[in-house]
Order: structure tokens, then sequence, then C-alpha cells
């Protein structure tokens, strides 16, 4: 991969420490190719100025997310649209974050907020994202993760979290249903990988049965949200798995 090598001033203080070094993209470049695109040093290096925030988020987060979910990326872009509208730092994000649950008014099911915390390996199902689609949106492409399971909330069970992205959300039937249908975005919160408004799917006709059944909910009920951006994150309250069920050592 050529890069082209600019020079700026950083722009987040007089004092900043990438005044000191004249680093060149192309050595960065190269270090974080080394370190097979760590997203902690992705991070860690995004929060030293601005300079370094934007290479990461044009260059790092690309080159991470190619290297996290090769074939999925390759899918997204298959059509030879924009990866994301949202960009590749918000898509890097959904890749490894369980973004949680801020507050008890986005789900029926969350009683208390739940903390946000990173995930160390996630798959990424198309076939589960089609179980998500209603049958007039079928044509759409969606990649869901498999549920993030948070232990012991409340009476009603386990709850299961999970997100995803929508493959050229702009020109989805899903984007085309919602205008039409004058969705409602939801008051106050905003989609917790870029920021965006989020369209509340909780109405009807929106949300097949199959969405429950493929997510293991137990009240046969599932929960999600899609922003402008085409990112969707939800919550299931999971079926428990009884003592007769469990695997026993033999």
């Amino acid at each position: 991969m050529s890069l082209v090598v600019k020079r700026y001033r950083c722009t987040h203080s007089a004092s900043c420490a990438c005044l000191k070094g004249q680093v060149r993209e192309d050595a960065m470049y190269l270090v974080f190719k080394h370190m097979n695109w760590n997203p902690k040093m992705i991070a860690i290096l995004s929060s030293v100025c601005k300079w370094f925030d934007e290479f990461a988020k044009r260059v790092l987060w690309k080159e991470f997310c190619n290297a996290r979910a090769p074939k999925m990326m390759k899918d997204l872009h298959s059509d030879g649209s924009h990866i994301v509208d949202g960009n590749w730092k918000a898509l890097g994000k959904l890749l490894i974050y369980c973004a949680g649950c801020p507050s008890g008014d986005l789900f029926s099911n969350v009683q208390d907020p739940i903390r946000g915390h990173f995930v160390y390996r996630t798959c990424f199902s198309r076939t589960l994202g089609k179980s998500l689609l209603a049958p007039q949106c079928r044509s759409d492409a969606l990649y869901v993760s498999e549920s993030c399971e948070h232990l012991d909330q409340g009476e009603e069970g386990d709850l299961g979290l999970f997100r995803g992205i929508f493959k050229s959300f702009a020109a989805s039937e899903m984007k085309k249903m919602l205008i039409e249908s004058q969705a409602k975005f939801h008051p106050n919160e905003m989609c917790p990988y870029c920021k965006t408004k989020l369209w509340n799917l909780m109405q009807p006709n929106m949300i097949p049965s199959s969405a429950a059944v493929r997510l293991g909910a137990e009240d046969g009920s599932a929960e999600y949200y899609v922003c402008l951006n085409g990112h969707i994150f939800g919550s299931c309250t999971l079926i428990p798995i009884s003592d007769s069920e469990d695997t026993k050592e033999e």
C-alpha cells in the first residue's frame, strides 16, 4: 500500500507531542502493521492529538477492519459504494465493542444502565441479519453479531445485546420503508458508534417474528434501532438453560 506522505501542524495544542518528532505517516503505518493493527494502540494514538486522530480514522482503522473481518469488508465494498457513511473508526468500534445500554428508556427489558465493554472475539452473520429484516426488506444485506450476554438483568432473565451494519444503507429497502412509514427517531439517545439519530424499529410490521427465534429470545420478542448510517443495535431476553440441559462431565 502506497501512502502520500503529508505533514500537518497539530491543532490540538501548542505543546502537543507530535510537534517534537516530525513523524512520517509511512513510518507510522509500518509500526502499526507490525502490531497487526492493535485496536487499543490505535485508540491510544488517536487520543494524542488531532493529526494522529485523523490519520487513524483515514488509514489505521481501515486497515484494522480489513484485517479483522476481510470477507465482511469485501462484501460491504462489492457494489463499489463507500464502506459506511459513519467512517472507519465507527465500523472498527462496532466490530469489537458492545455499547451496553446507557439508559433505561431504550429497551423495555433493560431497567438499569449497562456499561459498554470491549469484546475479544465476535462473529457477524449475514444469515442472522436476514432473519431480522421484514419480508419487504429481505433483499437488503445486514450483518449482525451474535448476542453478547449480560447476566442476571433483573427478574426477566439474562440479557442479550447485539449490533450490526447494513450494506449500502442509503439505498436499502429498510431506509425506504422507514421514510415512507414516517418512523420516529428516539428523542434522546444517539447511535453509540457514529453519534447520529436512531430510528425506532419497535413499531408494527418492522420486526419479524423470525428475529426472536434466531436470537433465542425467551419471550418471543426482540427490540432494536437503526441509525442514519445503517448501524443497528438491539436487545432480547435470552432463553435460560436449565440444569438438565447443561453439558455434564462424563
